[in-house]
């Protein structure tokens, strides 16, 4: 008979009347790896260490077993380890956003993860709920945010979901560019590739005209021939300068337009008053910000501290705007603000998370003019360590309004009229405040990657100028730094007070992800220590090596592409790549709804007011994490695709010149290049590299030809010619025309990764069916 663990059974109840694991054991008297893997599939709202040992009631040498035999099954990749919680590699987390596509054969909503592939496992989503409660009603082509449970009955949809709220209603549209043929027909252009092209008809135009970027939909679809659509919505000419990020913003549902309440209630919106407010108006805080801001929403000063005590400490302060004196949980403009979640930046606009009323004039702490704020002020000892802090709900007025080479000309000897009178007073001690943070972070040793950042110059039509690099200064820097004390210190204030808050959260990297990148550099003969507990320390260790050699730029794209992404969430993990152990975002509430909720939390537990976190709100923290997350990775997608887009346009014209690129991508279908000078991407096929059939190493992020052994690797500068552009779709393609490199150690390392793929099948039997992430 099959022996049972301890605590199986009727006196396993646990946490909500979930019963505790029961599974047989292994000879060693143990759960079986395909125990563990059962429950944490089954489990994971609960799969900790912690929780895992609980259900199996493993104690003393068991959890030392367990933590073993966790790390072999993630090193293994058939677990990854996120917020210190075990999943199955690709397995989604309990509250997700998800775009409902289509019905099942029983006429069941069928959903994907919104960023996910289109070709990702489906998920089920069916509305349950218990009885009388309201629950929201979706459709095919809606958004909607929900709670996802792994199915129980195979075959099928991966995932079970339930709605928890919707986000957008969507019509099943096509966004295009139309055009008219020589025969006089008329074509919708499909922005995406995978779109198919319509046949408009003339009296389905509506007010369409050659050239207009529009949405369509679809209303008949022939066994031969393109399908035809009519013309819903016209958004604009292609020719204006807008209208590139006009196509991301579409593209991607990016909500741009204000509804008519929302604008009404900022109109309506009067200056704060000083009630609740501590008189900080004579203080020379200063806003340090890009030139071209139009906004702003952060001020800084600092100060030696006079407390003998401290000797060589400073007192630096924060000044965030006030953007919760105005927007109410609750209220239109709140809503909106979520909806939007944060601001998206274009090289030709911004489409703001809040009207201009509010982004632009209440709240952007102009120069001379009375803001409400919220501030910090953080005393630091002489070795960057903070002693104390404490927020204040003030009313400021903004000594200055400094451009950033502006602010740093004037510590480097060459200040003007404005920043002349300040220099003395304002400016020498915030340097000298971050000479002293500088200390502290130096000490702390947080990731430092290396990855210039590019700024595209439009002209007045819209199209590219240039593409440059800004030089990274010292006012950058400090700006950075007290931006960061600040939102340590609003986390630390808010677990102080036991208030529940959104942290931004970075994990470390999986182990899978570190085993990859401890191969690879092994093929640059480069060691990456083993072990769970990576500090950003041994990064830095690894850079400092490559620096200023030939392999510099690809291992910081290695190391990069081998950090997990960062999210909003009420449940801390603390911050891998700052190298801290609590923080928030605190310091950018008109563009971040995350740091609003933050301020409302802030303003609550610490009596400064109205204006404070609200229960409902509080409950509802993991809901609003997983949409902020979602629309920040919506941001960075649209922003991306607009540069590309636009990048593509602007080389339209050189088709057939040769370029300078580097390797930034190696797939099994081909390289993606970049081209340094302007930060795009084209891709080169696998298919057009005709000298020699050429295998994929994923370990090594190589392709090399199986007869030569010579191939091309990730980070590798290269010569191409560009042969094909599409810039509606933001795709360039390039020929090869560097010769493939020798790549010692490539066919060993291609057959060792194969032979480990082997055996890791072989382990796969064990827990099902593996899913490639």
């Amino acid at each position: 008979m099959a022996r049972r663990l301890p605590g199986s059974g009727k006196a396993g109840k646990r946490r909500g009347g979930q019963d505790s694991a029961s599974a047989e054991v292994g000879e060693d008297g143990f759960p079986t790896r395909q125990a563990l893997l059962d429950y944490i599939q089954s489990h994971p709202d609960l799969a900790s260490k912690r929780d895992i040992a609980k259900a199996f009631g493993l104690k003393g040498e068991g959890r030392v077993w367990l933590k073993q035999t966790l790390a072999e099954l993630a090193s293994e990749g058939l677990l990854e380890v996120d917020r210190k919680s075990y999943s199955k590699p690709g397995a989604l987390p309990p509250v997700v956003a998800l775009e409902i596509f289509g019905r099942d054969r029983e006429g069941g909503l069928l959903a994907r993860p919104v960023e996910q592939p289109e070709d990702a496992d489906p998920v089920l989503v069916s509305i349950r709920s218990p009885r009388g409660a309201k629950t929201p009603t979706a459709g095919v082509g809606d958004r909607v945010l929900a709670k996802v449970f792994p199915a129980k009955e195979r075959p099928g949809p991966a995932y079970t979901g339930r709605v928890i709220r919707l986000i957008d209603h969507r019509k099943d549209l096509a966004l295009g560019v139309l055009r008219k043929l020589a025969d006089g027909s008329f074509r919708l252009e499909p922005v995406e590739r995978r779109q198919p092209e319509l046949m408009i008809d003339a009296d389905a135009l509506g007010d369409a005209k050659p050239g207009d970027l529009v949405e369509a939909e679809q209303v008949s679809s022939g066994r031969y021939g393109l399908p035809r659509g009519k013309v819903v919505a016209v958004l604009g000419s292609l020719d204006s300068e807008k209208a590139v990020s006009m196509i991301a913003i579409h593209a991607h549902d990016i909500p741009h337009v204000f509804p008519p309440q929302v604008l009404a209630e900022a109109d309506a919106m009067k200056p704060a008053g000083m009630e609740h407010r501590e008189d900080w108006r004579r203080l020379p805080l200063v806003t340090i910000d890009p030139a071209d801001a139009k906004d702003h929403d952060d001020a800084v000063y600092a100060e030696p501290d006079p407390d003998p005590a401290n000797t060589g400490g400073v007192i630096a302060t924060v000044a965030i705007a006030d953007v919760a004196a105005y927007i109410r949980g609750g209220s239109a403009l709140d809503r909106e603000a979520l909806k939007r979640g944060n601001s998206v930046y274009f090289p030709d606009r911004v489409v703001p998370m809040l009207p201009e009323r509010i982004s632009n004039d209440l709240c952007s702490l102009r120069e001379g003019e009375d803001r409400p704020a919220l501030a910090v002020r953080m005393t630091f000892s002489a070795d960057g360590r903070k002693i104390r802090h404490s927020f204040h709900r003030v009313m400021m007025k903004s000594a200055a309004k400094l451009a950033y080479p502006q602010a740093q000309a004037a510590i480097d000897g060459r200040p003007d009229d404005k920043t002349g009178p300040l220099l003395d007073t304002v400016l020498k001690p915030l340097w000298d405040a971050y000479a002293v943070l500088k200390r502290g972070r130096e000490a702390r040793r947080p990731l430092e990657l290396d990855l210039p950042e590019r700024k595209i110059l439009l002209k007045p039509d819209g199209t590219v100028d240039r593409v440059t690099v800004p030089e990274r200064l010292d006012a950058h820097k400090l700006i950075e730094e007290f931006m960061i004390q600040a939102n340590v210190a609003a986390a630390e204030s808010l677990e102080n007070k036991r208030q529940a808050l959104i942290y931004r959260i970075h994990d470390a990297p999986s182990l899978a992800k570190q085993e990859s990148l401890r191969e690879f550099l092994r093929t640059l003969s480069i060691s990456l220590a083993r072990g769970a507990e990576l500090r950003p320390s041994q990064f830095n260790g690894i850079l400092a090596q490559v620096r200023d050699t030939e392999h510099e730029s690809l291992v910081n794209e290695v190391v990069l592409r081998s950090q997990s992404q960062a999210v909003y969430s009420p449940d801390n993990i603390g911050h891998f790549g700052l190298n801290l152990r609590r923080y928030a975002h605190f310091t950018s509430p008109i563009r971040r709804y995350a740091d609003l909720i933050v301020h409302r939390a802030l303003i609550g537990s610490l009596g400064l007011g109205p204006g404070g976190l609200t229960r409902d709100e509080e409950a509802r923290l993991e809901e609003i994490s997983a949409l902020i997350s979602a629309s920040e990775r919506r941001a960075m997608a649209a922003e991306r695709d607009t540069v590309d887009r636009l990048i593509a346009a602007h080389l339209s014209g050189r088709k057939g010149e040769t370029f300078e690129g580097r390797i930034t991508g190696v797939t099994k279908s081909g390289l993606f290049v970049q081209l340094p000078t302007y930060g795009a991407d084209g891709f080169v096929p696998v298919s057009s590299l005709r000298d020699d059939y050429y295998i994929y190493d994923e370990t090594a992020h190589t392709l090399f030809g199986d007869r030569s052994g010579r191939g091309y690797r990730l980070g590798d500068a290269v010569e191409v010619k560009l042969v094909e552009v599409a810039p509606l779709a933001g795709s360039m393609r390039f020929e090869m025309l560097s010769d493939p490199v020798a790549l010692q150690g490539m066919r060993q390392s291609f057959h060792k990764a194969r032979g480990r793929r082997t055996a890791r099948a072989g382990g796969n039997r064990l827990g099902g069916r593996s899913r490639r992430r």
